[in-house]
This record gives C-alpha cells, sequence and structure tokens, in this order.
C-alpha cells in the first residue's frame, strides 16, 4: 500500500512545539500530548525534525550520534511511546536523517583530528591540504550555504601539516565523504536501527549534496554547481531504498533542491526515493502564472517517471505564507487561499506546525536570535520558528510553564488553537475541513483516471483553475486585484467570503 503518495504530511520543528517539562524547549513528550490535536486536525503522518544528540550548533543538524536521541527532547523510551501512541492514533512518524554531515563533536569527527593525514580517520570526511605558501588558503573558492568559505583550517596539531576540511553548511557540520565504504555501512546502521523501533520513514536533508565533484573548483552556485546533484548521489539513494524495500509501507522523502525537472525526476525513479520535495511553489510570488507554472512543471517531472507529487508552502527554513505573500490580512488571506491550491493537488501535501493557524513571521531582537545563519550574517530563520501558541494566555500561551527558547510574539495569543478551535470562520477550521474533505470526498477518494493528474480551465487574467482527472472536483484561485465570475459548480469550501457568484481577490475555492 502506497499511503505516501496522497498523505498529508505534518512536520513539527521539535523545539518549537509544546514543551513538557518546563525548561522552554519542545521535546517528544510534548508531541506525544498534542496527539489528540492532529488526529482532530486530520494529518497522516508526522515529520519530526532532527532528534539526534547535538551541540545544538545548528537546532539539531549538527549530530553527534545518529542513532540516540537528545536530551532535551527526551530518551529512546520517548521515541518508542510516541511511536506506538502516534499509531494507535492512526498518525504515521517519519524522521529527519541527516547524512550530508555529522557534528564537528562527533566522536568520528574528533578522532579524524587526532589522526595523522591519510589516516582511515579522516578518510571518512573531505580533508585537504590548502593553497598558497604553507597552504593558508583554501583548496578551492567553494561558499558554504551559509555564507563565507566552505572550507575551515584544522586547529594546529603537534606534527604534520594543517589540513582543511569541507563543510557545505555551518564550520561545525564537517561533511561525510560517500567515497567512503564505512560511510555507507554506518548509515545502512542507523536506517535499520530507527526501523527496527518503529519508525515509518525518513526524510532526508540535502538529499542532493551527499556527493561532491570535489576536482572541479568551479564557481559554487554555477548551474553545474559541483556541491551540488552530481551523478553518484543517485546510488546513496538506491541504497536507502534498497534498506527501506525490507521494510513493509515505509518511505524514503527526499529534500531536493535542484534547477532541473530532469534532474529532480531522477531521484524518484523507482528504485530511488519514493517521494522529493523541492520548494518550487513556495517560491513562487502569489501570482497565478507562477503558481500555475510551478505545478505543471512538478507534475510533468514526477509523472515521466510515474512518482507521486509533493507541495510545500512553508517549513523551518521558509518564511511563513502569511508574511510571504504580503502584510497583515491580505498575507493571512492569500495564505489560506494557498492551502486550498496546495490540498487539492494530485499527491502528498506537507504543512509546517502553525502554518494551520495562520502564524506569521515573529519579529524578533537580534539578541533574541539562535539562528546559526544569523550568526554568520545571513537572513535569521529565527521568525518562522517560534514557538507554537496554544492557549490565548496562561504562561507562555500553553507552550511551556518556563521561559521558552524564542520569544512569542503577542499577537500570536489571538491565533492560539484555543482561540480558534470553536471558531468556524478560522484558518484552523478551514484547514481541518480541508483535511476531511480529501479523506471523504469522492473528488480525492475515487482512483485516478488515465492521463494527466490535472485538467486545466480558461481563467480570467491573473486567475487559474483546474479539476482533477475523473473527477468533479474544481479548484479556482483569484491573484487579480478584482472579483471575478466563479466557475460553475456548487462550493463545497472557500479560504473567505464569496460575493455572490463572484469570486474574490486572494481567494481560492473548491467547487463540485
Amino acid at each position: 500500500m502506497q499511503w505516501w503518495r496522497d498523505a498529508v504530511f505534518y512536520q513539527i520543528y521539535v523545539p518549537s512545539f509544546t514543551d513538557s517539562d518546563g525548561d522552554g524547549i519542545g521535546d517528544l513528550q510534548g508531541i506525544r500530548s498534542r496527539l489528540g490535536y492532529l488526529e482532530l486536525l486530520g494529518v497522516d503522518a508526522l515529520w519530526l525534525s532532527p532528534i539526534y544528540p547535538s551541540p545544538m550548533v545548528d537546532n539539531g543538524y549538527d549530530v553527534t550520534d545518529h542513532r540516540g536521541v537528545d536530551p532535551a527532547w527526551g530518551d529512546l523510551d520517548a521515541v518508542d511511546d510516541l511511536i506506538a501512541d502516534a499509531h494507535a492514533h492512526g498518525i504515521r512518524v517519519t524522521v529527519d536523517l541527516v547524512s550530508n554531515h555529522t557534528s564537528d563533536q562527533h566522536p568520528w569527527f574528533r578522532a579524524a583530528l587526532a589522526s595523522p593525514t591519510g589516516s582511515p580517520e579522516r578518510a571518512r570526511y573531505h580533508f585537504r591540504p590548502g593553497q598558497g605558501a604553507d597552504g593558508t588558503e583554501p583548496p578551492n573558492g567553494w561558499c558554504s550555504v551559509f555564507g563565507g568559505s566552505a572550507w575551515t583550517r584544522e586547529p594546529a596539531r603537534d606534527t604534520g601539516a594543517r589540513e582543511w576540511y569541507l563543510h557545505l553548511f555551518s564550520p561545525a557540520q564537517p561533511d561525510l565523504n560517500w567515497t567512503n565504504l564505512e560511510v555507507w555501512a554506518d548509515l545502512d546502521k542507523t536506517l535499520r536501527f530507527w526501523l527496527d523501533r518503529g519508525v515509518d520513514g525518513f526524510r532526508i536533508d540535502a538529499a542532493h549534496g551527499m556527493c561532491k565533484k570535489l576536482d572541479d573548483a568551479g564557481p559554487a552556485g554555477a548551474a553545474d554547481d559541483p556541491r551540488f546533484d552530481q551523478d553518484d548521489v543517485h546510488d546513496v539513494h538506491r541504497m536507502i531504498r534498497a534498506t527501506l524495500d525490507h521494510y513493509p509501507e515505509r518511505v524514503a522523502i527526499g529534500a531536493v533542491g535542484v534547477r532541473s525537472a530532469a534532474r529532480f525526476a531522477r531521484y524518484v525513479r523507482p528504485d530511488e526515493l519514493h517521494l522529493a520535495v523541492d520548494t518550487q511553489l513556495a517560491a513562487s510570488r502569489f501570482d497565478a502564472d507562477e503558481v500555475r507554472a510551478a505545478i505543471e512543471d512538478c507534475l510533468a517531472s514526477v509523472g515521466s517517471v510515474g512518482a507521486a507529487a509533493s507541495w510545500l508552502l512553508s517549513d523551518h527554513d521558509l518564511s511563513r505564507p502569511a508574511s510571504r505573500y504580503g502584510a497583515g490580512p491580505v498575507g493571512q488571506a492569500r495564505a489560506r487561499a494557498m492551502a486550498l491550491v496546495q490540498l487539492a493537488l494530485p499527491g502528498a501535501a506537507y504543512i509546517y506546525n502553525g502554518d494551520e493557524l495562520g502564524l506569521p513571521d515573529a519579529a524578533l531582537p537580534g539578541d533574541a536570535r539562535r539562528d546559526a545563519v544569523w550568526h554568520h550574517g545571513e537572513e535569521s530563520r529565527d521568525g518562522c520558528r517560534v514557538p507554537q501558541p496554544w492557549e490565548p494566555d496562561l504562561p507562555a500561551y500553553g507552550f511551556t510553564t518556563g521561559e521558552p527558547w524564542l520569544p512569542i510574539p503577542v499577537e500570536y495569543a489571538a491565533l492560539s488553537v484555543a482561540a480558534q478551535l470553536e471558531d468556524t470562520g478560522s484558518t484552523l477550521s478551514l484547514y481541518r475541513r480541508a483535511l476531511e474533505l480529501r479523506r471523504l470526498h469522492p473528488g480525492f477518494t475515487q482512483p485516478p483516471a488515465p492521463g494527466p493528474p490535472l485538467e486545466w480551465f480558461g481563467a480570467p487574467p491573473g486567475c487559474l483553475a483546474f479539476r482533477r482527472t475523473g473527477t468533479t472536483l474544481v479548484c479556482a484561485l483569484n491573484t487579480s486585484p478584482e472579483p471575478v465570475p466563479l466557475p460553475p459548480g456548487d462550493a463545497l469550501l472557500v479560504s473567505g467570503p464569496l460575493d455572490e457568484l463572484m469570486l474574490p481577490p486572494d481567494t481560492a475555492v473548491w467547487l463540485t
């Protein structure tokens, strides 16, 4: 049963969901306490941000033990309890897999620094001699995604020349060497460790970045970027898939950031990842032509290899839709409209925790920011990571009895779960109804018809309208500044008030 092909995944940024012990940081027991809410919302699966032991330089994406749990989140027993309870609620659990790099505090990297040049310990990473006099310049001009050089020179050594190590992200996240068989064996061990505990799958971070063309000193960021999307990475994903195939109904999902639809499709070939997610839809402006182009591009890409599409509007690295599409009520209205577009599309959908409440990005003072990117001079991602509000008052809006790890703005009170739960016009109610219809309405439940998954209708400028092939379900979106006539049919769900037979600006509707 390929349950993932049309599943709704709910991403939980663990430190920001619910804190159970008053330390101000979300944890696994906090998630477990909210499973009733998640069942009421109607999601099919969870995607948890990294839960592994970590110095938290990059909020858990710098891992010291891929088969453990950081005490900030809980322990292995807490994982087992969460999986068991989630399954009892009819919810599957997938976890972030950080396979591109480790922490610089990982035992492997510490051993590498303590070992001589050319040693097996160093061969697990990318160590290279520097250029220039005495090797004081990086091996090449590659840049880190977080800004600055992608190379850091190791600390002073008692013997031997100081080498440089590669890190596509923070210097605290040295990249693993995927030409090393020991690295492959360790990942297989990690996969089986979590699958044997009942995890339903993995979201593979930076799935296009594990293999590099180190002999290519060309500019990182060019069309043929030697840091990413190298052909050898597909061998890694075939290995991951071969392991998962021994565990029925488990799923491998890649976070794949490539520019070409043809290159993207390679990641979801029948012997590789089950699903791949990019940010093309999220990167589109609130513009009907851009949204349609992103949808068509994705469907053509995955359709060429028989895979299911994946649709994402937001995650822990992206500005939230309620802020990205505009300020105040305009942003809220557009975010609601795009949610209906996303959830009407054939394939899997990903909801980032708090988007179902219409949360905007939080404005945070510089001294409150924690993001590793912020400390490297880049734009901080903390605004979309602020803890989730559960109550309109109480200490910290029900997130914690202590001090939240990031301050929660007062405007979140009116957007809390309790404030929206009984309000039929709230964003939370809109999401609940949309997910209910995805489970029950024939437009979603009947088997797909042969041919293209969507049929597009002619629409006025600034608008789009499509029907799921073989069904009566139509979705229409108005991104123009003026009302437009509704397509024929009965309104099933609408993101905002309708004006008689007209679809107002910044509004989407499902019809049947």
